[in-house]
């Protein structure tokens, strides 16, 4: 069994920055960040494996930055330039193998969620 803990979120106004951290009790493939608001389906937001694919979400691409540091067991989301769009509640999700699938299905393990509120 593997334990997810998240950290970071909050409140920004639009065009501000957030980082999310995500730490693994055990080294694991694939992790990857969701993000899931209300009335809409959950979203891969980005995710990476161990043996380095990266992959985003278009609506982030050019704003967020996945960082993994395998020794850690952690992976790191930057997000800048953030919109009110990008309000939603942010999980981290891992599973075993060395590619991120993009449905949360598919994953074993995910952490409790972080709430990110952009808003003026």
């Amino acid at each position: 069994q593997v334990q997810l803990v998240e950290s970071g979120g909050g409140s920004v106004q639009p065009g501000g920055s957030l980082r999310l951290s995500c730490t693994a009790s055990a080294s694991i493939g694939c992790m990857s960040w969701f993000r899931h608001a209300p009335g809409k389906d959950h979203e891969q937001v980005a995710g990476r494996s161990s043996t380095g694919p990266t992959t985003y979400a278009d609506s982030v691409k050019g704003r967020f930055t996945i960082s993994r540091d395998n020794a850690k067991n952690n992976l790191d989301l930057q997000m800048n330039m953030l919109k009110p769009e990008d309000t939603a509640m942010y999980s981290c999700a891992a599973t075993v193998g060395a590619w991120c699938p993009l449905r949360l299905s598919d994953y074993v393990y995910w952490g409790q969620g972080t709430q990110v509120t952009v808003s003026s």
